[in-house]
């Protein structure tokens, strides 16, 4: 298993259950340094995703399966609702869609709320329209990739920091050898190989002996930044969502599960993995902000942190479903790569695990 981001720990985790003794090597110092460590944190319900994808599907499978998973473990996570508005008449269309897909998609409880029903929930919100989603949430992203460590180490796997995969061959019988670097370089003889690095995740197949690389994806780095809200009360107990912007979610409110306020991110595309946040941005984001809270006092915005998503599509390209590639994908028997896992990463993370192991042909436990 290649990356100990939190898709790569669930995957890890789906088959250290089906018995499998599993090794995840990491190229970072610890585990979800990457994208798993600057997002939102947020468990989507699974609204928006279209009829049909991997991302609708396994959204909310992965959704579900959170929420139990998170009890089982002790993970510290909020469900604390989600509320998705139209501040002037023209988004109204837009909602009515979302909650079209939503329900195409099978997420519960969603349902439309007049101005006055949405006052009456979040009363300095500023909507003529909103949708409620009870089942959006937060989770401890670091608390859940520990428990998912946990679960691999307990059934005899083992998570190994600080060991860059530097690239596999095919076994003539089966499986593969796997070269990994570091302090300490090593080959590793595997039966399967599941390569969910995140970002490095097109490196990591152009290193694997006989992969098409025709049938690689671009690889283009989309950043989002974030402010957070000082010298004021959050002003929301819900997660607070615009309709989406064309690429992504767009900039959205929060309260963290330790009572902070925060916003983002927004979409920029970049040409490095730069994480710096230009302070001057905050009056973009206030602009935006006021839309939905006009009480957002001046200055109250910080700059936060940043976060690059490894996205398959370019700015204006309509945005591509996950790829999970398999042996039909590129001929190489045993082996399972991962492209393109941004949003609704998180959420579907166990769920994910869960395809991964059943694209390789690993029953259920």
């Amino acid at each position: 298993m290649v990356g100990a981001g939190v898709v790569g720990l669930a995957c890890g985790y789906a088959l250290a259950r089906r018995g499998l003794i599993v090794a995840v090597i990491e190229a970072e110092r610890a585990i979800g340094q990457g994208v798993s460590s600057r997002n939102s944190e947020v468990i989507h319900a699974g609204l928006y995703y279209p009829t049909g994808s991997l991302k609708a599907r396994l959204c909310v499978q992965g959704r579900r399966m959170m929420y139990a998973f998170l009890d089982s473990h002790g993970v510290p996570y909020a469900k604390c609702g989600k509320l998705v508005v139209a501040t002037e008449d023209a988004e109204i269309e837009r909602l009515e869609a979302i909650e079209k897909q939503a329900h195409i998609n099978d997420v519960e409880g969603i349902a439309p709320l007049s101005a006055a029903q949405a006052r009456a929930l979040e009363p300095e919100l500023k909507a003529v329209m909103a949708l409620t989603s009870p089942e959006s949430g937060l989770v401890d992203s670091h608390g859940l990739m520990l428990a998912l460590q946990g679960e691999i180490e307990d059934r005899g796997g083992a998570v190994v920091v600080a060991t860059p995969f530097e690239g596999a061959e095919p076994l003539p019988g089966g499986g593969f050898t796997v070269r990994a670097g570091g302090e300490e370089p090593a080959e590793l003889t595997c039966r399967y190989l599941v390569t969910a690095p995140g970002l490095s995740a097109q490196a990591c197949a152009r290193h694997i002996e006989g992969f098409p690389q025709e049938t690689i994806p671009p690889l283009h780095y989309g950043k989002g930044i974030y402010f957070v809200l000082q010298g004021a009360r959050p002003p929301f107990q819900q997660l607070i969502y615009p309709p989406p912007i064309k690429g992504a979610l767009g900039v959205h409110y929060r309260k963290d599960l330790g009572g902070q306020a925060r916003f983002g991110p927004d979409l920029a595309y970049v040409d490095s993995l730069d994480y710096t946040v230009d302070p001057s941005k905050a009056a973009d984001f206030a602009a935006y902000i006021r839309r939905f809270w006009p009480g957002l006092p001046e200055g109250a915005l910080s700059p936060d942190y940043a976060g690059i998503r490894p996205k398959l599509h370019g700015p204006g390209e309509p945005q591509p479903d996950f790829r999970i590639d398999d042996a039909s994908a590129h001929g190489l028997d045993g082996l399972v790569t991962l492209f393109g896992i941004e949003s609704p990463g998180l959420t579907s993370s166990l769920a994910i695990g869960e395809e991964v192991a059943s694209r390789l042909g690993l029953k259920e436990p």
